[in-house]
């Protein structure tokens, strides 16, 4: 898109999965010509996670399509010398370099950070691996699951008398291409005030430390391991999930004003000017107590008469969507946030729009996944000049 906020950036993406491809994504939506290096034959690892699938027999999962959108797909054999060349070339035009091979991998074929940035001193060229360029862990391979676990996270996510729970999402990916995003345009800025691009060093476990957020800050001020609350909140009562006579609603009383009017509300104004219960803290420190009164109280009505009489009285409330109440729900529906793009083998593609939105530079979401390889013969022509039977020569080869 001519007028995206990085139309004037390329990105070659040698990612792949998910943290890396969920960066270069991020960075398709704001504009950027990605264009994703993949293996001949197989490509990405994810189009072959499914089902479900968008196209079976094209390699198209959903898993892919979630997070490959507006990218351009050549395929290249990295291991051979032709199709190293190729990346050299490619490197040589382009902003930005994204790769997820473990440490070291990549300076086997000559297209490590050193090589690649005395072609081209301007690239900024970001690395995201498990644990790290440096350390003891850095040979480790890396995954969500493994990250959320070593991390913290899953010691402090789950039912208090329960097992040690993840997140049901990769989190932990997609905050690293999350970060990775944000460390690439802070490095572009750099580049445009001395000219010079650098290589940025995202782990996994990096991130998933730095993601711990208050947690964190808790113990180290503490120096007391934090503990499973279920849908608790360590610092903040009542903020969880209650049951209904009919299911389940989440109350987040955020401050003392919004827990009186859950008390008028409930028919239990007395709870408010309880002096166990009158404070935040003190509701924390009696956190026990206040809860199971307040369970017996909810389990008494709907969960829609709950809903619409708390939202009456502005306390912060809502229900527990499943996916087809998510993208039923007027408001996701109002900010637009399924879109459908064409999509050259299976028509149009349902996938989920980027949350953001600049005021000047529309994102450029419509645009769906590659195919595999689908743009080989239009990049080697138009970036590096290859005639057609350059081109066939090197698919006859299997470089290509």
């Amino acid at each position: 898109m001519a007028n995206g906020a990085l139309a004037h950036i390329r990105v070659l993406d040698l990612s792949r999965v998910l943290a890396g491809p969920w960066a270069t994504q991020a960075l398709a939506d704001l504009g950027a010509d990605v264009i994703k290096v993949e293996r001949p034959g197989t490509g990405d690892d994810t189009r072959g996670w499914g089902p479900p699938w968008l196209r079976e027999e094209a390699g198209e999962s959903a898993y892919f399509v979630s997070t490959n959108r507006g990218k351009r797909s050549i395929t290249v054999d990295i291991a051979r010398p032709e199709g190293q060349e190729i990346v050299r070339r490619l490197a040589a035009q382009s902003d930005v370099l994204v790769e997820n091979y473990k440490v070291g991998a990549l300076d086997r074929y000559g297209l490590g950070h050193r090589p690649l940035a005395a072609i081209n001193p301007r690239l900024v060229y970001c690395s995201i691996t498990g644990f790290g360029q440096t350390g003891p862990y850095r040979e480790r391979a890396g995954y969500d699951f493994l990250v959320q676990a070593m991390g913290g996270l899953m010691s402090i996510t789950g039912e208090p008398d329960g097992e040690p729970m993840k997140v049901g999402v990769a989190i932990t990916d997609i905050l690293t291409g999350m970060y990775a995003a944000t460390a690439i345009l802070a490095a572009l800025a750099h580049r445009e005030r001395t000219g010079r691009g650098q290589h940025i060093d995202l782990a996994l476990l990096d991130v998933q430390v730095a993601m711990l957020a208050n947690h964190a800050e808790n113990y180290l001020l503490a120096r007391k391991p934090p503990e499973r609350l279920g849908n608790a909140h360590p610092s903040i009562v009542p903020y969880r999930a209650f049951a209904t006579r009919d299911g389940h609603i989440v109350v987040a009383v955020g401050n003392d004003g919004q827990f009186a009017r859950l008390c008028e509300v409930a028919g239990a104004p007395e709870l408010a000017s309880d002096a166990k219960f009158a404070t935040n803290a003190a509701r924390v420190r009696n956190r026990a107590e206040l809860e199971a009164k307040l369970a017996r109280i909810i389990a008494r009505r709907d969960s829609g008469d709950w809903i619409g009489a708390l939202e009456a009285a502005t306390v912060p409330c809502g229900p527990i969507n499943d996916l087809a109440q998510v993208f039923a729900d007027p408001q996701v529906r109002h900010r637009g946030m399924e879109i459908d793009a064409p999509h050259p083998l299976a028509g149009n593609v349902p996938m989920v729009r980027s949350p953001i939105r600049l005021s000047e530079c529309p994102d450029r979401t419509d645009l769906p996944p590659p195919a595999l390889g689908q743009h080989t013969a239009e990049v080697l022509k138009s970036l590096l000049r290859m005639e057609d039977a350059e081109v066939d020569a090197l698919r006859e080869q299997g470089v290509v």
